[in-house]
């Protein structure tokens, strides 16, 4: 590392240090660059993402946006959570996205609800990908392309999904298809 770039790491670490900050957002980083210029001058000029990369490095709790705040809060609930290796696990699957929805948005947690929704198109994606493949057998990329059309309109319409997935389920095209998705379970 050169002299140039050491001396200004430290510096950004000591001014870091100075104002005591514990988790660093944009707002904080910026004060943090404004704060080095104003004590440095044209030594102390440097960009927000390099300062926020040098937080980070050093371990410092470094959170540029709402949704990465999300992520980290509510992470051990989005373990794990997508599984459609059959109809019944799709549905379990569905089910326990709509309940963290459902639950974020009641307590007022706008980002942890896109993160919600971002999973769900995330296993739209998935099971879409997994219809397309002429390697799976006939039968799994019919349930795919099924699984993929559930995660659409939950997706579209979760108020009016759970109805919906009841009429389709009795529905004889569907009994045709899957036979019942209960036998599974």
């Amino acid at each position: 590392m050169t002299d140039a770039l050491n001396t200004k790491k430290n510096m950004i670490l000591d001014t870091a240090r100075a104002l005591g900050i514990q988790k660093w957002t944009p707002a904080e980083i910026d004060q943090l660059r404004r704060k080095l210029i104003a004590d440095h001058g044209e030594a102390g000029k440097t960009g927000n993402d390099y300062i926020a990369e040098v937080l980070k490095t050093m371990g410092w709790k470094v959170q540029l946006t709402e949704r990465e705040e999300a992520e980290e809060r509510f992470e051990e609930e989005f373990e794990d959570i997508l599984h459609f290796k059959t109809l019944a696990d799709a549905e379990v699957s569905i089910t326990h996205l709509d309940e963290l929805m459902r639950r974020f948005r009641a307590h007022g947690e706008p980002a942890a609800v896109e993160r919600v929704l971002e999973v769900g198109r995330l296993g739209k994606r998935r099971a879409e990908m997994i219809s397309h493949n002429r390697k799976v057998e006939a039968q799994k990329r019919e349930e795919k392309r099924e699984i993929a059309e559930w995660f659409r309109i939950w997706l579209e319409t979760p108020d009016a999904f759970f109805d919906w997935l009841e009429v389709r389920k009795a529905s004889p095209e569907f009994h045709e298809k899957f036979g019942r998705i209960e036998e599974e379970e």
